[in-house]
């Protein structure tokens, strides 16, 4: 046994020390990576602002991405944005397997679920920018995935405890835009006075406006869990779309994208001005 655990302590050392030597190009690709995750939210809150007003439909993660390639030299923009996104899924990864700002095991399960998550997009914005119309996406949606999980021995539950989960992040989103609970490695005191309050409003209209898409994303789980139906998840497209046909749906709708928008921004200052620390 104490073999066992001096190899392991010692995978543990030489990973750490390889994170050392990567660092700086770590924190490079970090900063990408938020960079390019922001420019993502704000390009989705504008299409969003847009459908909210009557001109064209909403856009998840994915269909931002053709909306990139349409525009001249979109293929080169396109593949900056998936190098980006490579560099925040790998950033993520560093968090969930080194846990190199001390975040504790609830949070490295969430980076280890974000790093997924990300990766599949950044794949999808490469293959997309090869040339591929679709992405890939076809079976990889959330109805594809509910499918898969509810095919397992208590899927129907594990679905439903999926978007329980799903759900309780968005009221745990809702509770740190009340508290003003931002990311505390966020250094905002090279920007003016006026300049940090309008970051702070940003950077809580966008904590409400992913709480209020993940209480929605939270809610088409569980129904489908209910009612063993797949197709009733929702992308995050759907749940924007739902939201544009409540009661007030165009001003409802436009609230969140202004918060979406405030995400993005957020995201950006955080590519310039987050401390990291990669190992």
């Amino acid at each position: 046994m104490a073999r066992i655990d001096g190899v392991a302590g010692q995978a543990g050392a030489a990973a750490r020390g390889a994170a050392r030597d990567a660092g700086p190009w770590v924190e490079r690709l970090a900063r990408i990576g938020y960079a390019a995750r922001g420019i993502v939210y704000v390009i989705v809150g504008i299409i969003a602002a847009q459908a909210a007003r009557g001109k064209g439909g909403v856009e998840d993660q994915r269909g931002v991405f053709g909306e990139i390639l349409e525009r001249p030299g979109g293929k080169l923009m396109l593949g900056v944005v998936a190098v980006g996104l490579l560099g925040y899924t790998l950033w993520r990864f560093v968090q969930a397997g080194l846990d190199p700002e001390h975040d504790g095991a609830g949070k490295r399960a969430l980076f280890a679920g974000s790093g997924v998550i990300h990766l599949g997009l950044a794949l999808t914005a490469v293959r997309m920018a090869m040339g591929s119309s679709s992405g890939g996406g076809g079976d990889s949606g959330p109805d594809a995935w509910a499918a898969k999980v509810m095919e397992a021995p208590g899927g129907r539950f594990l679905l439903g405890a999926a978007a329980l989960g799903v759900a309780a992040y968005g009221v745990v989103e809702l509770v740190k835009a009340y508290k003003a609970k931002l990311d505390k490695r966020l250094d905002l005191s090279p920007l003016t006075p006026d300049a940090r309050t309008w970051a702070i409003r940003a950077a809580r209209a966008g904590l409400v406006a992913r709480g209020v898409v993940f209480l929605v994303l939270g809610f088409f789980f569980v129904q489908a869990a209910w009612h063993s139906n797949a197709g009733e998840t929702r992308d995050l497209s759907g749940a924007l779309k739902a939201l544009h046909e409540t009661a007030y749906g165009a001003w409802v709708l436009g609230l969140v994208a202004l918060g979406l928008i405030g995400y993005g921004v957020t995201q950006l200052l955080k590519a310039r001005y987050r401390r990291i620390t990669p190992a």
